[in-house]
């Protein structure tokens, strides 16, 4: 194990490479963008992990009588998602058994912040490393045009976190980190309450609650995959040529399962006639957990033509329910 700050933070940046070297993640991601799925990592490393409600712990690791891992039911996806993450670095480390309570949430990853304990640096690093690493990050802000400015924005900052699967305190030590930002941005940043980024988003619409996420789609997320949460919601937000014709058909939204709580539109140019306008659709899912969305932008009476198109797979069964993970019960499914 590393003797030292800095060799804790190159141990767990190299491993976690390693792996996806190993894994051929960053080919697969280039056939379709999404989220690192650890919790199938773990499945085809063959580790043993149950989900368990687990009271004052987020998850452990254990090596008697065989490498295990256990993450709590008891929180949301994203933490589950870095908490199963900082258990597998254990693993792949070689570390010692260990029971993780909150402290791996306050931890930046890649700071020691005088904690003596570098197995857990090591492991937090190897997570933060993993779930968001440079490329991916690259990836995502490349799709939608997003730049080092951009990514000043906690709105943007918001939805990266949302497309990378993690927190958005994670996503941002991680962007002050690749020196995308600046400490005293990412200090701004932290201050932001994720909160309100929901609420500007939803604008008029008051959900029940704001527990769960809320997601920006537009035609910039193509073909990307969307893993997220039951409760979550969606603002998709397409340029509409309505002058020419053109509308978007939100018949595949409703079939896919999703129900539309607000659809309206906003004018590009107040001044100009003719000009595109924005469709702004509000929905969450109401039927079913996982599918494919295909939207396309058409003239009515010219169905075949389309002048544009958002398709995107979603799989929205999150968090983890207690048993095992939903990558073992499908790899469990097809060996039967």
């Amino acid at each position: 194990m590393a003797s030292s700050t800095s060799e804790a933070i190159r141990n767990g940046v190299a491993k976690a490479a390693r792996l996806h070297e190993q894994l051929g993640s960053q080919t697969d991601m280039v056939a379709q963008l999404g989220s690192i799925d650890v919790f199938d990592t773990i499945s085809q490393l063959d580790i043993t992990l149950l989900l368990r409600p687990l009271n004052g712990l987020l998850g452990a690791y254990l090596r008697e009588p065989a490498p295990g891992i256990l993450i709590t039911t008891q929180r949301p996806l994203s933490i589950q998602r870095f908490t199963a993450a900082h258990e597998l670095g254990h693993f792949y480390l070689e570390h010692k058994p260990s029971l993780d309570d909150e402290q791996v949430l306050r931890r930046s990853p890649f700071q020691n912040r005088g904690l003596p304990d570098l197995q857990e640096l090591e492991a937090n690093t190897f997570a933060a490393a993993f779930l968001m690493p440079r490329w991916l990050v690259m990836q995502h802000c490349r799709q939608r045009g997003w730049t080092a400015v951009d990514l000043q924005d906690p709105d943007k900052v918001y939805q990266l976190a949302l497309r990378l699967g993690t927190s958005y305190a994670a996503t941002c030590y991680t962007l002050q980190r690749y020196n995308v930002i600046d400490p005293s941005v990412a200090k701004e940043l932290l201050a932001a309450e994720v909160r309100t980024r929901k609420q500007r988003l939803l604008g008029d619409f008051v959900p029940e609650n704001y527990f769960g996420d809320t997601w920006l789609l537009t035609e910039a997320d193509q073909g990307t995959s969307i893993s997220g949460s039951r409760n979550d919601l969606f603002v998709i937000r397409l340029k509409e040529h309505s002058s020419g014709g053109y509308v978007w058909n939100l018949d595949q939204l409703v079939e896919s399962g999703f129900l539309i709580v607000q659809d309206t539109r906003e004018a590009l140019d107040e001044q100009g006639v003719g000009n595109p306008v924005f469709r702004n659709i509000t929905a969450h899912l109401e039927d079913s957990n996982y599918g494919r969305v295909d939207l396309t932008e058409q003239r009515p009476w010219q169905p075949q033509e389309p002048l544009s198109k958002l398709s995107f797979d979603f799989d929205l069964s999150g968090p983890e329910l207690e048993g095992l993970s939903r990558a073992d019960k499908k790899k469990a499914l097809l060996a039967a």
